[in-house]
C-alpha cells in the first residue's frame, strides 16, 4: 500500500511531529488531514528546534511534498507567519500545497472561542487553545464557512469575510464583548491571501495522483485519539476526527489505499486541558514526571497533566485506529524511577473492568487498577538498539505491547532525530 497513517493514541502530545520527521526519510508526500493551529509538533534537528502548527513535518526533508488537506481548518494569517519563519530559516516552502477545500479561521472565530470558554460554567470548560478551531468547524457544519479556494478570489473573499465579521460582531455586542475591527482584520487577511494564493490547489487530485504514480505517502494526525469528536472523552475533545479513519475524509483518500497505521504513544500518559484522566498523578509525583519530560504545551505553554501508562485507554485506541505498529516515545523520562505502574483495568463503583467506558461520567469515576514493575535506574538517552536497552526497560515495553495488543516497531529515548531506533 502506498499510504501510511500516523496517529496519536493518547490525549495528544505523544511526539507525533518527531516520529513523522523520522518516518519521512523515504516518503514522497506528507498530508496533514485534520486540526488546525491547536497542534504543536516539535522537531529537534541538531541544535535547531522547530515548532510546527499547520505545516506538515515533512518540511524538513528535501523534496517531500507537504499537503495541508481539506480536513484542516487553516488560520491564513498564522500560516503565512509560519511559512515565512520557515523560509527565513532556510527551508523550502515551495513544496507546500494548501487544499482549496480547507476551511479558514479568522479572528472572529478566535474571539468567539475565547468568549465561550470564559463564559462556560465550572466543570464545563473544555480547555480549548482559543485558536478558533471549534467555531470554524461549526461554521463548516453549518455550511457558512469560507474555504481555501476563496484565497484566490480576493473580491469574493472580502465580501464573505465582511459579511461573516458583521454577523459575529452582532453576537459580540449581544454578549457585551468588544466588537472586531473589521477593516484592520481585513488588511491582515488580504496580506495572507496574497501570500498563500499560489499554494492553493485541489489537493485531493494531488494526493490521488501520487497514489497512482506509486509514491509513498504519510498522513499526519494533529491531536490524539482521545480528543476525537466521535470516539474521545466527549465533550472534552477537539472538533474533528483525529483517528486513522479521519485520514480518508480529511485527505480525500479511499480506504482501500490505506496500508500501515502507526500509533504513537508515550511510555506514560499526559493530557492538556479539562476532562477525566484516571491515571493522573497529583502533587510531587506528577510534577516530577512533568519536569523530567518537559511537559508543557508547544502551542500554549500550559503545563500538561501527567500520569502512569493507561493500557485500558491505549488498547481501545489501538483497536479503533487499527494500529499495526507502535512508536513508544519518551522512555528516557522514566529512567530514574525505582518502580513503574501500568493501569490494566478500572474499578468503577466496585466493578472491575478492562474495557473503556463510553460514558465520560463513568470514566471520571474510574479508579485505576495497577500492575507494578521494577524500573531500570540508568540512562537510556545514548542507546541506539533494542539489545542495548536495560532488561527491565525491555520488559516494560514488552508488557505495554501485550496489554495494548499491538507490535512495537520504534522506540524514542530523547527529542533528537538520532535518539530514535527501530526494534
Amino acid at each position: 500500500m502506498a499510504v501510511e497513517v500516523l496517529v496519536g493514541t493518547q490525549w495528544g502530545d505523544e511526539g507525533k511531529g518527531k516520529l513523522i520527521d523520522v518516518l519521512t526519510r523515504d516518503v514522497d508526500m506528507v498530508v496533514r488531514f485534520q486540526g488546525g493551529t491547536n497542534a504543536g509538533h516539535t522537531v529537534e534537528i541538531g541544535r535547531d528546534k522547530y515548532i510546527l502548527h499547520l505545516v506538515p513535518s515533512g518540511i524538513f526533508r528535501p523534496g517531500v511534498t507537504c499537503v495541508i488537506g481539506n480536513g484542516v481548518v487553516v488560520d491564513p494569517v498564522a500560516l503565512k507567519a509560519e511559512m515565512e519563519e520557515l523560509a527565513a530559516r532556510g527551508l523550502d516552502v515551495s513544496v507546500i500545497e494548501l487544499s482549496s477545500k480547507s476551511q479558514l479561521i479568522f479572528q472572529y472565530h478566535k474571539e468567539l472561542d475565547a468568549l465561550k470558554e470564559t463564559a462556560s460554567a465550572a466543570g464545563r470548560k473544555i480547555g480549548t487553545t482559543k485558536r478558533g478551531i471549534g467555531p470554524a468547524y461549526a461554521d463548516k457544519a453549518n455550511r457558512i464557512g469560507i474555504r481555501g479556494a476563496e484565497l484566490q478570489q480576493p473580491e469574493k473573499l472580502e465580501r464573505l469575510f465582511r459579511e461573516q465579521a458583521a454577523a459575529y460582531n452582532k453576537l459580540f455586542a449581544q454578549a457585551g464583548a468588544p466588537e472586531l475591527d473589521t477593516d484592520a482584520e481585513w488588511l491582515k487577511v488580504k496580506a495572507a491571501a496574497d501570500y498563500l494564493a499560489p499554494f492553493v490547489k485541489d489537493t485531493v487530485l494531488s494526493v490521488n495522483r501520487a497514489i497512482r504514480e506509486g509514491k509513498k505517502i504519510l498522513c499526519e494526525g494533529a491531536q490524539g485519539m482521545w480528543l476525537d469528536i466521535d470516539h474521545g472523552t466527549y465533550p472534552f475533545v477537539t472538533s474533528s476526527n483525529t483517528t486513522a479513519g479521519g485520514a480518508c475524509t480529511g485527505a480525500g483518500i479511499a480506504p482501500r489505499h490505506i496500508g500501515t497505521v502507526w500509533g504513537v504513544m508515550k511510555a506514560y500518559t499526559t493530557r492538556v486541558g479539562e476532562g477525566p484522566f484516571p491515571t493522573e498523578l497529583s502533587g510531587a509525583a506528577g510534577e516530577k514526571l512533568r519536569q523530567a519530560g518537559g511537559e508543557f504545551g508547544a502551542t500554549t505553554g500550559r503545563p500538561r497533566r501527567c500520569g502512569w501508562f493507561d493500557a485500558v485507554a491505549s488498547r481501545y485506541s489501538c483497536m479503533v485506529n487499527g494500529v499495526d505498529k507502535l512508536a513508544i516515545t519518551k522512555l528516557d523520562v522514566l529512567d530514574a524511577l525505582p518502580e513503574l505502574k501500568l493501569c490494566t483495568a478500572y474499578d468503577i463503583g466496585g466493578e472491575i473492568t478492562a474495557d473503556m467506558p463510553a460514558s465520560t461520567d463513568l470514566l471520571a469515576a474510574a479508579r485505576p487498577v495497577y500492575e507494578t514493575m521494577p524500573g531500570w535506574n540508568c540512562p537510556t538517552t545514548g542507546i541506539h538498539t533494542w539489545a542495548e536497552l536495560p532488561e527491565n526497560a525491555r520488559k516494560y515495553l514488552q508488557r505495554i505491547a501485550e496489554l495494548v495488543e499491538a507490535e512495537i516497531a520504534i522506540v524514542s529515548v530523547g527529542p533528537e532525530r538520532e535518539q530514535t531506533f527501530c526494534v
